[in-house]
């Protein structure tokens, strides 16, 4: 059982470290440890390469020596050859055991040669795996440059939206607590409007408002007077009073005869 709970709370730790990580800092560190493998591969196959090229060096010191022994021991038998003519016993013996010294070493140099030509051809093998490795490598580097600045860009914008949603949720918080609404705002103004409107009303309707408007209509009269006066000396023709719009009078009911009665007629 303490096992069991033991694995719960990794687990539970490790999903909250990942969820508090930050994605792009992640992004970076995948970047960087695909870049540090690629550096270790390219390492890997410059030592193959290397190598290689080590064992060229070496096939060509092997073939000179394989060369040198093969005519050492050829100039050795022609001089046992010389000996045996002159009938140089002493001579013969020691370009004999010359000669079986050189083939000795051309053995020799001919199984290092042999053997140097099996590593080569592995070594080439090698070389060429390590550098196709590297070159789908550098690919696959690439790949994941590009998709890290894909994510990047997705990134940007789920910040940029959560960035929206969050000045959103604030401004809808503000006015619901302290800002008045719109609606509110007309309501009140509306409000204000309808009741001016309202004093005014009521003021026209009393003995105030009734002696202000028969000024207004004598100042008005007065005015129209002194501008005819004014036209007259100018000798501008004086406008035609405008007519005046007048309300339509109250239709009386015409009254009904009583019945029987007859029509009287006015003196």
């Amino acid at each position: 059982m303490f096992k069991k709970w033991w694995n719960y709370i990794k687990a539970w730790v490790s999903g909250k470290s990942e969820d508090a990580m930050d994605p792009e800092i992640q992004l970076q560190m995948a970047i960087d440890g695909a870049k540090k493998q690629d550096q270790q591969l390219r390492n890997q196959a410059a030592k193959v390469v290397a190598h290689r090229t080590q064992l060229e060096s070496k096939l060509e010191k092997a073939a000179d020596d394989v060369g040198e022994s093969r005519e050492m021991a050829k100039q050795a038998l022609l001089k046992v050859e010389e000996a045996k003519v002159a009938g140089d016993q002493a001579s013969v013996d020691k370009w004999t055991r010359s000669a079986q010294a050189m083939a000795v070493r051309l053995k020799a140099s001919e199984n290092n040669l042999d053997s140097l030509k099996e590593q080569y051809a592995v070594a080439v093998n090698q070389a060429e795996d390590a550098k196709v490795a590297v070159q789908q490598n550098a690919v696959q580097l690439q790949e994941l440059s590009a998709r890290q600045m894909e994510l990047l860009g997705s990134l940007e914008q789920a910040k940029m939206q959560e960035s929206v949603n969050e000045a959103v949720q604030s401004m809808s918080a503000t006015m619901d607590d302290s800002v008045p609404s719109l609606d509110e705002v007309e309501n009140k103004i509306e409000k204000r409007k309808a009741t001016a409107m309202a004093k005014a009303e009521i003021y026209d309707a009393t003995p105030d408002g009734a002696e202000a408007e028969l000024r207004q209509a004598i100042n008005t009269s007065a005015a129209d007077a002194t501008l005819d006066e004014l036209r007259k000396e100018l000798g501008i023709a004086t406008e035609a009073p405008a007519p005046a719009v007048s309300t339509p009078p109250e239709t009386v009911p015409e009254a009904t005869p009583a019945e029987g009665g007859a029509d009287e007629t006015p003196t």
